[in-house]
């Protein structure tokens, strides 16, 4: 027996895609508001909460460049403006973060030996290591809130090749990015 399209099945057709086209629409609607408020990012933020205050990050540093406050604490904003929906605000938000710089070191990793019997020893590698103290204050759920947490990272790099005053500006955004992550995952991904 040999199909046969009629006006019936073509009605049928069209009502079984749309009936299809509803249960996917309803399956993304169920996961979107069934876990609360997500984004691909990792930020698990309350819908009660809409906007977040940043405190200028101090340097309590005794080295490093002189601009670090400030480009920490515009790194961190940014971070939060592109990956949550949260409004910056001066003071008072429903989230407020603030630190200080602590730290800003460099230490030999990797020493060698150079220059045969009458070998003085230098370093082949250099860490340079930046510790940063932050406080979160979540004012509608306080369970997830910390104070000062300290996030570090570090960058190491062969001063024979790198020059550290030429390089340094890079070295620092480099390290920064990972603890703008890190204290971005303590906070509002709560990891």
């Amino acid at each position: 027996m040999e199909y046969q399209k009629g006006p019936y099945t073509e009605k049928l057709n069209i009502t079984i895609l749309k009936v299809f086209k509803v249960i996917i629409y309803l399956f993304f609607l169920t996961i979107s508001y069934g876990c609360g408020v997500y984004s691909f990012t990792g930020a698990s933020i309350s819908p009660e909460v809409k906007t977040i205050s940043f405190e200028n990050f101090f340097n309590n540093s005794p080295l490093g460049p002189s601009n670090m406050s400030v480009l920490f604490t515009e790194k961190i904003k940014d971070y939060f403006e592109r990956n949550t929906s949260l409004e910056i605000v001066d003071e008072n938000g429903d989230l407020e973060i603030e630190g200080t710089i602590e730290d800003f070191s460099l230490s030999p990793v990797a020493p060698t030996a150079e220059g045969g019997r009458n070998a003085q020893f230098f370093t082949g590698l250099t860490r340079l290591t930046v510790r940063v103290n932050a406080s979160y204050l979540n004012k509608t759920d306080e369970q997830f809130n910390f104070e000062n947490k300290s996030f570090s990272f570090y960058k190491d790099f062969d001063q024979n090749t790198e020059d550290l005053s030429s390089n340094e500006q890079e070295f620092v955004e480099e390290i920064f990015d990972q603890i703008v992550l890190d204290i971005f995952n303590s906070s509002v991904a709560n990891w």
